[in-house]
């Protein structure tokens, strides 16, 4: 039953298969074509952008193509995916770099060729939340019956993380060597350390919203829920009104989905709450940011980068765990108080002096290796360089 299940998987796995063979037979493979292929979103953005403009700046002689597609679950929008999958097969037997920042079907299916190398530009920082092999038997996770058949995060030549230390959680997520995974840095955090960039969102956003200017941010970025791009309409967990009749003169909540998230239900924007769709990056909206909610969104690792307050609201906590499970013990890791109701997430917004028992900077350099402004650099240089 489980392979009648996966027949549709089967066919378009031999179909993809057969075309890059097809591909490969046609045409060699250009040592100076780089492809960047994404199912997060139609735009370049995130670590992608930023290693894109270094090699336009630096690599100037390489052809770049891009395949930034985000994935629709409905039936014409897997017929729309069937068709960049096959660009995205003539592009994988041509290009001398194919690099990528999530999960992508075709890498799985097709037998590389051997002078070229498929890169991983993970899209979070650290290691939190389990992903890849780790969650196989997990109801997140994908089951033995689908590995046989398609070799989830297999054939990367090399992935870039954070730090030393969760080279060993990605080896397993992925399945990779050791030396395979180097920490260089998050080429999206970058912007952190361009004062430039910062002005200018700075002023971008408050043009926009200048009512916002004397209020202090509170974003709240929760992580997605779901199996793969399967997402039920989101609702925010706390009491957004109770909130705003204690907090409105002096703070502002922001929303920022992830990008798989499903926003067909309504955020109301009362001068209290904005819902922000792709106006701002999450690294434009982290440094506006005063404080952060989430829950289990690796997004806190990049803004302890910033050495600011992160409070931790995991409302579904246990179900999560059995769900998908964690790397680290949860409530031993966070940076940050936890809370799960409205009453002590608004008290502790309100000055609860809980965040300064937490070290942000240690937790940032525990894993962070690099601070400098300088990881998209470093890992152009080794792509290219070794």
């Amino acid at each position: 039953m489980k392979q009648l299940r996966l027949m549709p998987t089967i066919l378009v796995k031999y179909f993809l298969r057969g075309l890059h063979g097809f591909f490969s037979f046609l045409f060699k493979v250009n040592r100076k074509k780089i492809t960047f292929a994404s199912y997060r979103s139609n735009h370049l953005r995130d670590n992608l952008f930023y290693v894109s403009e270094e090699i336009k700046k630096n690599y100037s002689s390489y052809k770049i193509v891009y395949l930034l597609k985000k994935f629709d679950s409905s039936g014409f929008g897997k017929i729309n995916y069937l068709i960049h999958m096959v660009k995205a097969c003539f592009h994988l037997a041509t290009s001398r770099y194919f690099i990528i920042d999530d999960y992508y079907f075709p890498i799985y299916v097709i037998k590389p060729r051997k002078d070229m190398d498929i890169i991983q530009l993970w899209h979070s920082s650290g290691a939190f939340k389990k992903f890849g092999l780790s969650t196989v038997g997990k109801s997140f996770g994908p089951s033995t019956t689908y590995l046989k058949q398609v070799n989830i995060h297999g054939n990367y030549s090399k992935t870039y993380v954070s730090s030393k230390e969760v080279i060993p959680y990605f080896a397993e997520a992925f399945g990779m060597a050791h030396d395979q995974i180097k920490p260089l840095g998050v080429p999206r955090t970058d912007f952190f350390y361009k004062q430039e960039w910062k002005d200018k969102t700075t002023r971008k956003f408050y043009k926009k919203y200048p009512l916002l200017k004397e209020k202090k941010i509170i974003l709240y970025a929760p992580t997605f829920r779901g199996k793969s791009h399967y997402q039920e309409a989101f609702q925010i967990p706390f009491d957004t009104w109770d909130m705003r009749s204690r907090l409105q003169d002096n703070h502002a909540l922001l929303v920022h989905l992830h990008p798989y998230m499903r926003t067909d239900r309504k955020i109301e924007a009362d001068g209290f709450v904005y819902h922000l769709d792709n106006a701002f990056t999450i690294q434009e909206l982290l440094v506006l940011t005063d404080i952060l909610i989430t829950d289990y969104s690796t997004v806190f690792f990049d803004f302890s980068l910033l050495d600011r307050p992160i409070i931790f609201y995991p409302y579904d906590l246990k179900d999560y765990k059995q769900d998908r499970d964690f790397y680290y013990d949860y409530e031993e890791m966070i940076p940050g108080p936890m809370v799960v109701d409205t009453e002590s997430l608004i008290k502790t917004i309100l000055g609860d002096e809980s965040y300064d028992q937490y070290d942000k900077k240690q937790f940032a350099n525990r894993f962070f290796d690099y601070q400098d402004g300088k990881a998209t650099e470093r890992i152009v240089a080794d792509i290219f360089e070794g």
